[in-house]
């Protein structure tokens, strides 16, 4: 377990929603719709969540509804945290 980005992700509420919210693939809008989520704040904590490790994007070349899951590490922490 990747202490660093589990502190990484409990430190922002958003993030750990989005974290929660990713229990299968999803896009951005489904993620929106689960955590009542602005769409702005979605996209942001995706990225940052990314650039972690923590998901990946599985279709990067759509321009529009790309599908997000959760990579092992991901899923590592999603399993350490509580809603």
């Amino acid at each position: 377990m990747n202490l660093q980005k589990l502190s990484f992700v409990l430190r922002g509420s958003i993030r750990k929603k989005v974290v929660l919210a990713l229990d299968s693939k999803k896009i951005p809008s489904q993620i929106k719709d689960e955590t009542k989520l602005e769409d702005s704040n979605v996209s942001r904590t995706l990225k940052e969540l990314e650039r972690e490790g923590i998901v990946r994007c599985i279709t990067p070349n759509e321009k529009t509804g790309r599908i997000y899951e959760l990579t092992k590490v991901g899923e590592e922490i999603k399993k350490n945290i509580s809603k």
